[in-house]
């Protein structure tokens, strides 16, 4: 009653209380893709959770020749991601060229099942990659062209957040497959491919894509015109500078293990721990990123990268707590890097461009990262996994100082307005 009387009050005086903020509700399209992706994860790191062990101890690959592989996996598809960017804007059939890139990969989950040896698992690997490369870009330009410009952190953290639900679960799948079938690596493929099949039929039914305009629209000389944008010139170089000297999770996984001297049967477990970080952070990193700078977000979560590599060459006994630090902490680092680097260029490229210009970015950060792993993998063949690990956490520290210090990378777009 006495709330009423002086709102009544303030209202006869011409007094109106603020209407109430509403964040805006996250966008259909962005919770659709993250539900595919949700269950395409699954898919994806059932197989990624036991291939290190698959390949190395059940093939018998050498950690260069692993090294080779996981390189593959970052950067044999650059050209496709290109491809599939530039015809997906061509023809704003965005959903239809991700499509093509699920559907590709959902057919390779049923290739593992006929391959035996590490070179033709490495060539059914490599044409997932390349159904990777053709979805990846035009996923996330449906993302970005979904939210509005100051709330891309937000929009890419939810759907990141939906994907590693998928990565959390996928382990533990994969994990549960194992531990009633030992050495059961044929039933892990088998429910990666259901999953897969799976993902492709949602994005069928449930993903939705604004229609092309009726009017012709002019064509741009696109590579001229992304060249042209200093933007996203520079963002291409601190994320090929970092990707080259970025350590894969699979190899920091197989150190881990090592330290731990884990079973076998455990370590598709290794991967939950830090899909949890990515699954808790993903959400705040990106509204961070928002409020804060995406430019400082991205570079902070290399750092905490940096971090976990030191705390594995450290004095740190190996139990719980050296487990939980590293996995948390690069579950964190994917938080802060992944959605966040999408999130920084969206707002830079004109609409007709956006996803070419999204695979252009992924593409340098891809071929970077392949680089990385090969010399990673040669490093660890010549001189061991300690040095191996040590040489990179100095050349991530190296780069990290030196973009903080360039002005060339230190005034990269911190927000949509700069």
């Amino acid at each position: 009653m006495y709330l009423s009387a002086n709102r009544a009050a303030d209202a006869a005086q011409g007094i109106h209380a603020p209407a109430p903020v509403r964040r805006r509700a996250v966008p259909g399209t962005v919770l659709a893709l993250g539900l595919v992706s949700l269950v395409t994860d699954i898919s994806a790191e059932m197989v990624t959770a036991v291939l290190p062990l698959y390949l190395m101890a059940g093939l018998g690959m050498s950690p260069l020749a692993f090294g080779a592989l996981d390189g593959l996996h970052q950067g044999a598809t650059a050209l496709f991601r290109l491809a599939g960017g530039r015809v997906a804007d061509r023809t704003r059939r965005r959903k239809l060229v991700a499509g093509i890139g699920y559907g590709i990969s959902a057919a390779c989950k049923a290739g593992l099942l006929a391959v035996a040896t590490p070179w033709s698992v490495a060539a059914v690997l490599a044409a997932d990659r390349t159904g990777k490369g053709l979805r990846t870009a035009p996923r996330d330009a449906l993302i970005s062209l979904s939210a509005p410009p100051g709330e891309q952190g937000r929009a890419f953290g939810v759907h990141r957040a939906m994907d590693t639900a998928g990565a959390l679960l996928g382990p533990l799948a994969a994990f549960g497959v194992l531990w009633v079938a030992a050495d059961g690596y044929d039933a892990v493929f088998m429910v990666s491919f259901c999953f897969a099949v799976l993902g492709v039929v949602l994005l069928a039914l449930f993903v939705r894509e604004a229609p092309a305009p009726a009017a012709a629209r002019p064509r741009l000389p696109a590579l001229r015109t992304l060249a042209g944008l200093p933007g996203l010139r520079r963002l291409c170089l601190t994320a090929a500078l970092l990707g080259l000297v970025t350590v894969s999770d699979s190899f920091l996984f197989l150190l881990l293990q090592r330290r731990l001297e884990l079973p076998t049967a455990w370590f598709p477990l290794l991967p939950v721990g830090t899909a949890a970080a990515f699954l808790l952070c993903a959400l705040p990193a990106g509204r961070l990123a928002d409020r804060f700078g995406r430019h400082r977000v991205f570079l902070g979560g290399h750092a905490l990268l940096l971090l976990a590599c030191l705390l594995l060459l450290g004095p740190l006994p190996a139990g719980p707590a050296l487990a939980v630090g590293v996995l948390v902490l690069l579950g964190v680092f994917y938080a802060a890097t992944d959605g966040v680097l999408m999130a920084a260029a969206g707002p830079l490229l004109p609409e007709e461009l956006r996803t070419t210009g999204l695979a252009c970015l992924q593409t340098a950060q891809a071929l970077a990262r392949f680089a990385g792993s090969l010399l990673f993998g040669a490093a660890w063949t010549l001189w061991g996994p300690g040095p191996a690990l040590a040489v990179s956490a100095a050349a991530l520290a190296t780069v990290l100082t030196l973009l903080s210090l360039l002005p060339s990378t230190a005034n990269l777009p911190l927000t949509p307005e700069n």
